[in-house]
């Protein structure tokens, strides 16, 4: 048992810093050997920054999820020995070692990634098959919308979901059942991914804590308008009949930003969140804690109090200081 109640240190390295053959870094052999480096040093943390699924500008402050693990992240190696995948031979010219080439990596590592679910559903193991379907009913609370959610995403080319059909952007209880069943394989692909997300992350944890290091974690305070989140629970937002935000996230002007900082994201109805015992943070930071020793909030202070910036507003210098909800 790691006591981080003592005085330690560590590094902060997002781990699509690591080194690695596949154009971004994951939890594959570098990771550990990075462990081991960081346990020889006589270091006990390694602090990560988000790793949940890029968004708009490949950041994960955007995220299509609060709650899902990046596919970028996972692993190749694993899959090639779990005989899913064959050894996986990089593209023409291969990848930049120095920089990771977002418009290159994610398209080509998805398509491994669709390799790989192939490979699993027709390798027909049934104890893989049994540890797939436990694990998706233990995450189901989150799992399930999340799954849809990109399987729509995928089926409307990336368009945000206020612009789907009706019947799907309010979440008309046919309407998902329907494509529930018209967009099953799609589901159990992302569900997959998640899967080995999770159990990936577990070895690493077991291995990093095995060897007396923490892992860190990183939680963006805020969630994205664009995300599985927002869609499942618009109530839980400040959004107007259209499924727009009437207020929006950000900082108030100062010295590095004479304008203010307008980051977009929808802002917490904390009022309805405090009516059903914050049950969504609560489930958000129990995942979190499954995956980690610690972890930060960004902007925490967002819990005391946060600023609010009117929605029409194109940049932060009309915004105001509104309470949190406290402790």
């Amino acid at each position: 048992m790691i006591d981080l109640h003592q005085r330690s240190a560590g590094v902060l390295l997002h781990v699509t810093s690591l080194p690695g053959p596949h154009g971004i870094g994951d939890f594959g052999p570098d990771a550990y050997r990075f462990v081991d480096w960081l346990a020889s040093c006589g270091q006990r943390l390694w602090q990560w920054l988000p790793t949940n699924p890029i968004g708009p500008g490949d950041s994960p402050y955007q995220s299509v999820s609060a709650f899902a693990g990046s596919p970028l992240m996972v692993a190749l190696e694993p899959l090639v020995e779990a005989g899913w995948l064959a050894p996986p031979q990089a593209p023409e010219g291969g990848f930049d070692t120095r920089r990771v080439r977002f418009a290159d990596v994610v398209p080509w590592r998805l398509a491994r990634l669709r390799e790989a679910h192939a490979g699993f559903r027709a390798k027909k193991n049934p104890r893989e098959f049994e540890s797939f379907a436990a694990w998706r009913a233990r995450e189901a609370g989150w799992l399930d919308d999340y799954a849809l959610f990109m399987a729509l995403e995928t089926e409307h080319a990336g368009q945000c979901w206020w612009q789907w059909p009706a019947a799907l952007r309010d979440r008309q209880p046919k309407a998902l059942s329907t494509a529930r069943a018209r967009l099953a394989a799609e589901i159990d692909f992302w569900s997959f991914v998640q899967w080995c997300f999770d159990t990936q992350v577990g070895a690493l944890k077991a291995h990093a804590n095995a060897r007396g290091v923490a892992i860190m974690g990183d939680l963006p305070i805020f969630i994205a308008h664009h995300s599985a989140d927002c869609w499942a629970r618009p109530d839980l937002y400040f959004l107007d009949t259209q499924c727009q935000p009437t207020v929006v996230a950000g900082c108030p002007p100062d010295a590095m930003a004479p304008t203010g900082q307008r980051w977009g994201n929808p802002l917490y109805r904390w009022d309805r969140m405090a009516a059903e015992d914050y049950a969504w943070w609560s489930a958000r930071l129990k995942r979190a804690l499954s995956q980690a020793d610690v972890f930060r909030i960004d902007h925490f202070r967002g819990f005391a109090g946060y600023y609010e910036i009117p929605a029409s507003c194109p940049t932060a210098e009309q915004g105001t200081w509104v309470p949190g909800p406290g402790k």
